[in-house]
């Protein structure tokens, strides 16, 4: 557990400008302190001691305003950042190396038995307020554009953008859209305006090249 704590500390200061040090970090970080209440949580969980392991996740919730289900499965590195809101049902599982920003649901729909949740590959960035719903795979280095909504599978090194999500880029090569950086992130309604728009000047250019009717003569 320690040695996974160190490599918790060591991702968040790499990832984080404004983490000084590891000491910063394990006293004031939230993320941290809500993966540290679910390493616990999640060993009692295998250990079938349920009531306990919820009793500690909701400790964690309380101090931390994070909640993740002690089932859940959460890889090493993983950073949750400010972290308010996040919400990781009990199927969900995280893989190494991931970053996760405020607001962030990785939940069920409510169809689904079993395996309800989605399983997160590795090094994967989920933007803030993103919403991933069901039990399916996001590919490993993928990014989740803020408050998109994931209802299906992502490929690896993709970048997923709206709602529902869409992908706009795979594999290095775009897909009819800019690249994801958090802040230039197209929005569908101004794309449909934009085209609109230019369809309107089309219009208003053939009614100026057509000749006006002469008048008839009364």
């Amino acid at each position: 557990m320690f040695k996974r704590l160190r490599a918790d500390i060591k991702a968040i200061k790499e990832r984080d400008p404004a983490a000084r040090n590891s000491f910063e970090v394990l006293m004031l970080y939230s993320g941290l302190h809500a993966i540290i209440f679910h390493r616990v949580s999640h060993w009692l969980y295998n250990h079938r001691l349920f009531f306990l392991a919820r009793f500690n996740s909701q400790l964690g919730r309380f101090f931390t305003k994070i909640e993740i289900h002690p089932g859940a499965k959460i890889g090493t590195g993983v950073f949750i950042d400010h972290g308010l809101g996040v919400v990781i049902g009990e199927t969900a599982e995280v893989g190494d190396g991931c970053t996760i920003y405020q607001g962030v649901t990785l939940g069920g729909t409510g169809k689904d038995k079993g395996k309800r949740h989605p399983t997160i590959g590795k090094n994967v960035l989920i933007g803030c307020g993103a919403k991933i719903l069901g039990p399916f795979t996001v590919g490993d280095n993928s990014k989740i554009a803020a408050n998109a909504v994931v209802l299906d599978t992502i490929p690896p090194n993709c970048t997923a953008v709206g709602v529902p999500a869409r992908v706009v880029k795979m594999g290095g090569k775009r897909v009819g859209c800019e690249d994801l950086d958090q802040v230039h992130i197209p929005d569908p309604i101004s794309q449909e305006l934009c085209k609109m728009s230019g369809r309107i000047d089309e219009l208003e250019k053939l009614l100026k090249q057509q000749k006006p009717e002469e008048p008839h003569n009364q």
